[in-house]
C-alpha cells in the first residue's frame, strides 16, 4: 500500500466516524447501564472488555515490530504509550470493574472488535510504514510538549475517575450513585472528558494522521455516551446537581 491510498482510506474511516456519530445520537450504545434486550445473544460484560479491547494491543504492537521501517527511539516512547493504555483497559481495568452478573450484546463486542482492529492497523501502519522521522529534536518541538501536556492532563483526568466511579459502586447497594468532588463537579463524565484529552494529546505529540483519526473517533464514540449518561443520571436522581454539564465544563 502506497502513502496516497493510506490517507485516502483514512479519510473515509474519519467520514464513517462521523456517521456514526450522527447515528449513536439517536440509538445510544446498548452496553452498560444502557444495555436493553433486543440486539441478540448476550455475553458477560468482562468477557465483552477483554475481547473488544485485547485486539488492539495485539495488532498495534504487531504491526509495529513487524513494518518495514525500523522504530526510531521517538517512536518507541510512542509504542510505550500505546501499549500501557490497552494493556491497562484489556487485562487490568476489566477485573477491576463491579461486573457480576452483568452483560453485554455480542453484537457490540463485534463492533468493538472491529473498530479496535482499523483503528489498531491504521495507527500501527503509520509508524511502521508511513512515518515522518522522529529525531530526538521533535521532543523539544512545541507540538510535542503541548500534547504531552494534554495527554498527561488526560490520562491523570481519567485514571482518577475512573477509580472513584469503580469505588463508588462498591459502597453502593444498587451500583449506582451521584458522583460527586473533583471534575465531577463540573461534568457527568469525567472518565469520558480525559479519555478525549488524552487521545487529542496523542494526536498532537505524533502529528500524525493516524492518532487524528483516533482522537475523532475517541469523541464520535464518547460525546454521545457521555450525554445518554447525562441523561440517565438527571431521571434517575431528582437531586442531580443541575448546573452540572455532561462532557466539556460550562459548555455541554
Amino acid at each position: 500500500m502506497n502513502e496516497t491510498l493510506f490517507l485516502r482510506l483514512l479519510f473515509g474511516w474519519i467520514l464513517f466516524g462521523f456517521l456514526i456519530f450522527i447515528v449513536l445520537l439517536f440509538v445510544p450504545a446498548p452496553y452498560g447501564r444502557h444495555t436493553r434486550k433486543g440486539w441478540g445473544y448476550m455475553i458477560p460484560n468482562r468477557l465483552g472488555w477483554v475481547l473488544m479491547e485485547l485486539p488492539s494491543l495485539i495488532l498495534f504492537t504487531t504491526l509495529f515490530l513487524v513494518g518495514p521501517d525500523k522504530p526510531q527511539a521517538v517512536t518507541w516512547m510512542f509504542f510505550l504509550i500505546w501499549v500501557a493504555h490497552y494493556t491497562n483497559r484489556s487485562l487490568i481495568y476489566p477485573f477491576r470493574t463491579r461486573t457480576r452478573g452483568k452483560q453485554m450484546p455480542l453484537m457490540i463486542a463485534i463492533f468493538a472488535i472491529f473498530f479496535n482492529l482499523v483503528n489498531a492497523s491504521f495507527n500501527g501502519a503509520y509508524f511502521s510504514w508511513f512515518s515522518r522521522e522522529y529525531t530526538l529534536d521533535w521532543l523539544y518541538d512545541l507540538r510535542f510538549i503541548l500534547g504531552a501536556l494534554l495527554f498527561i492532563t488526560g490520562v491523570v483526568i481519567n485514571t482518577r475517575s475512573d477509580n472513584y466511579l469503580l469505588h463508588l459502586r462498591k459502597r453502593s447497594t444498587n451500583g449506582y450513585q451521584i458522583p460527586r468532588g473533583g471534575m465531577f463537579r463540573y461534568i457527568s463524565c469525567p472518565n469520558f472528558f480525559g479519555e478525549i484529552l488524552e487521545w487529542t494529546g496523542f494526536a498532537i505529540m505524533t502529528w500524525s494522521p493516524a492518532a487524528l483519526a483516533f482522537a475523532l473517533w475517541t469523541f464520535f464514540n464518547l460525546a454521545p455516551r457521555a450525554m445518554e449518561h447525562h441523561k440517565w443520571y438527571k431521571n434517575k436522581f431528582a437531586d442531580y446537581p443541575e448546573n452540572r454539564k455532561a462532557l466539556v465544563p460550562f459548555l455541554f
